[in-house]
């Protein structure tokens, strides 16, 4: 199992801090709010600690479960506490109408994560096509729910993709963090959807593979 660190007090920061204890993992809360990581932690059950915001993570694995104006933020307060780490971006960076990106032409918030995040660290993105209560519920009608992933460190991609395993999921590796960018616009569709056609956010995207 993993040791986890997840830097947030969110609803995906609670999703994912649920269903890491009850995969077995060692989960960390971190917020710049101590008293709401407490709450946090109480409300999980009490199997999770609570950590110092700025301070070194315990975790091996840390989430980034922060909206994206503020990861860069979050990065510079803990400079080379990170060092080392395996950082998951399950960021959006979508512009406030919906309609596009507040990243630079070419690049995806991923990218400019890893871009900010000391030598050594190891950016992985993961979970930005799951809206918070889809992740907290878990299957779906029998069928585990797809974790796309992209990374540029191999080492760094099979301990995420065990992580994502020991929460009921399935990982599916797209390639270099390069291909962030695409799982950002997949985001982006899902608000397309939720917004002209779905009209709710109780779905998910998955992979179906006939042979």
């Amino acid at each position: 199992m993993s040791s986890i660190s997840i830097i947030g007090l969110g609803n995906m920061a609670d999703a994912l801090a649920a269903r890491a204890l009850a995969g077995g993992n060692s989960v960390e809360i971190i917020g710049r709010d101590s008293a709401k990581a407490e709450e946090l932690a109480a409300a999980l059950g009490g199997g999770a600690t609570v950590g110092t915001f700025g301070a070194a993570p315990a975790g091996d694995i840390v989430v980034l479960a922060v909206p994206y104006a503020g990861a860069a933020a979050v990065l510079g307060e803990y400079g080379d506490a990170l060092q080392g780490k395996v950082i998951i971006d399950i960021t959006n960076p979508v512009s406030p109408d919906f309609q596009g990106f507040v990243t630079p032409d070419g690049s995806s918030g991923a990218q400019e994560i890893a871009e900010a995040a000391p030598a050594g660290a190891h950016v992985v993105k993961a979970f930005n096509t799951l809206f918070s209560h889809i992740l907290a519920a878990g299957p779906a009608d029998g069928r585990l729910l797809d974790v796309f992933i992209a990374g540029d460190d191999a080492q760094a991609k099979t301990r995420v993709s065990d992580f994502i395993e020991s929460l009921g999921m399935r990982p599916l590796d797209t390639g270099q963090l390069a291909m962030a960018r695409t799982l950002e616009n997949v985001a982006l569709m899902q608000l397309g959807l939720v917004t002209h056609s779905v009209k709710h956010t109780d779905f998910f995207l998955g992979v179906s593979i006939l042979s």
